[in-house]
Parts: structure tokens; sequence; C-alpha cells
């Protein structure tokens, strides 16, 4: 049984990063080459030096949304909320997932007001304990949250959220509004780096998958496997699958979502691997793939990652990749040359 133990590492506290480096891509950079088990400590402008003219670099550009607000409830007392989700079902049904806290006393009815009131939201129902949201506003409920709301920085992250953070927990490449967390391993690229990148030959190409509360539920369970996916949207064009299909290269995945979306579509394709496409357009759909050791990667030959928390499903994906062992041989050695770590730390990348 792989148990949820195994995943567990102890990290002093003041390696938790608690603000993004001076630069984006000033950060660290650990090289781990998964067949030797080699480790180089470079600095992330140095990226390139690994990428060949043929690799496939895939991004993730979903869009953080600054979906955490501060309201008060209507019989008075604050009230935090984090809306899990903006799109499909909850869009047409005009009922919000959402984080709630305190989330005692808030029942089916119960109101709270945002601002001068400019927003309100009344709990439409709660189903296992997981409570939804009817907003009322005059206007577009993003746009709202655009003026209201502030992004959702991880609970890790001990202070306040600054004007700085709406545009440091965004990626530089970040297009389409839908995720409540960032694709922390992208936060690394500048628009310069990615054009150098791209000169080099290398392909740069986009997926979409909104992070949302599947990506960071906590594992309960001792026996990982019995673990439950939440899930998340995704889009991936029809031309990228054509490329990577055709590449001459590698294919390098940014974060553990890109690497999430190429292989949920690569595995719902024939045994013979990526789909034949005769239209152009964009395939979509809903992820719940969770990736532990013992999985068979079929599309990502090398990944660029942050450094995970203990325990989590994100730790277990790049654990499958690298293998467990040496993924913790490079975790020991980033915290003994005092790495930076989790969503505004530095970066691995594994190939």
């Amino acid at each position: 049984m792989m148990k949820l133990s195994d995943f567990d590492y102890n990290l002093p506290k003041e390696l938790i990063a608690q603000y993004p480096s001076e630069k984006r891509d000033k950060s660290r950079l650990l090289v781990l080459y998964k067949d030797t088990g080699t480790i180089e400590h470079r600095i992330f402008s140095d990226i390139g030096e690994y990428l060949d003219p043929g690799d496939i670099l895939v991004l993730n550009n979903t869009k953080v949304l600054p979906a955490q607000l501060m309201g008060r409830k209507e019989t008075g007392g604050k009230a935090e909320v984090l809306i899990l989700s903006l799109g499909g079902e909850c869009r047409v049904r005009g009922e919000y997932e959402v984080l709630l806290k305190p989330a005692r006393g808030c029942k089916v009815g119960s109101r709270i007001i945002f601002g001068d009131g400019a927003l309100k939201a009344e709990v439409a129902r709660i189903e296992n304990n997981r409570r939804f949201l009817k907003f009322y506003c005059n206007g577009d409920l993003e746009e709202i949250l655009d003026k209201l709301g502030e992004m959702p920085l991880p609970p890790y992250i001990k202070r306040n959220t600054s004007d700085a953070d709406k545009e440091r927990y965004q990626t530089v490449y970040a297009s389409k509004k839908g995720a409540i967390a960032a694709p922390t391993a992208g936060l690394h690229f500048t628009k310069k780096l990615l054009e150098d990148i791209s000169k080099k030959g290398v392909n740069v190409e986009h997926v979409t998958l909104h992070v949302g509360y599947g990506t960071f539920k906590p594992v309960s369970v001792e026996n990982i496997k019995e673990h439950k996916m939440e899930e998340e949207y995704f889009e991936i064009g029809n031309k990228v699958i054509e490329k990577l299909k055709n590449k001459d290269g590698r294919t390098i995945a940014v974060g553990t979502t890109s690497a999430r979306v190429l292989e949920s579509v690569y595995s719902t394709c024939p045994p013979q691997g990526w789909i034949n496409l005769s239209t152009p357009g964009v395939e979509n759909g809903w992820t719940d793939l969770f990736i532990y050791p013992g999985y068979k990667f079929k599309a990502v030959d090398a990944l660029l990652t942050n450094f995970h928390l203990p325990k989590t499903t994100l730790l277990m994906l790049v654990s499958a990749f690298c293998g467990r062992d040496l993924l913790f041989k490079a975790y020991n050695e980033a915290i003994k040359e005092g790495y930076r770590f989790y969503s505004y730390g530095d970066a691995m990348l594994i190939i």
C-alpha cells in the first residue's frame, strides 16, 4: 500500500517564501537529471540552456481571479469567502461553491454583504458541508470581483495581500480567467525570456487548466489510492495536439497542471497515441486524473515545477515523474542549499 506518510517531509519555516523574488527570472533553478540523479544549481534565466530546437514548451495560460472576498454577515460579524469556481455549471445555475469562514451559523438563507453593498450573497444550498452562494450585483460578477476581490494567496503566506500580488501572483502570459490559484511554475518566466526561448527554435505552446480546489484538496486517507480528485476544466487546441504528434524534440510541461492536461488528453486517445484530428478547434473537458507513483507518463518528457507541500497530490505527481527517492534526494539538497519553497519559491527542472 502506498501511504500518505510516504510523502511527508520536514521543512524549516523560514524557507517558505512569503514574497516573490525581486525579479521573476532571478529565482533559483534546481536541475535534476532523472536518469543519473545528478543535480545542478542554476538561476532561472539559465533555463534556455536546457531547451533544444524542436522541443515543445507547454504553458498553462489560465488567469487567476481575485476570488477572495472579505465581507460581513447580515447578522453581524466578519465573513471570508473564497469562490472555488466561476465557470461551467456554476454560471448556468447561478450558484457558486465557496469556502466560507467562519462557516458556523451560515445556514441556507444566510446573507453576506461585501464592500458598500455593491455585491451581496445568499447561502443557496449546503451539500455534504459544501456551501453554495448566489450572488446579487448590478453588472458582471467578474467585473465586481476585479474591484472588490483580493488575490487568493495560499494560507502558508502569512501576510495580507498587496497590490503587487495582483501582478506577481499571475503569469505574464495569463489570458483565460478562471483559476483560484496560479500555476506557479510559470511565475518565473518573463516575456523577454520566452521570446529568447522561441528564437532558439523551441515551440512555446499554451493549454488551459483552471486551477481549482481539486489541485489543493487535502489527501485525508492513508491509502492514497483511495483519494478522489475534484474535476477541473481544461482546454487544448487541436493545432497544439498536431504539433505534439509531429514533434522533433521533447515535450516539456510547465507545471503539474500542464502535465495533467497533456496526460489527460493522451489517455483518452487511441492506443497509438495522439488522436488523429481532421478539423481545427479546441478540445475541452473536465479532468480528475490523479497521478501518483506507478503511473507511466505518456505525453510528458520533462517537467518544470516548484517545490510542493508535503502530503499533496502535487508532490505525488512529481514523485511519479522522477521517482520518490530521487525527488526526496533533490528536496533534501534544496533544503540544505536554502532554496525557497512553495508558490512564491524557487523552481526545479526535471529532465
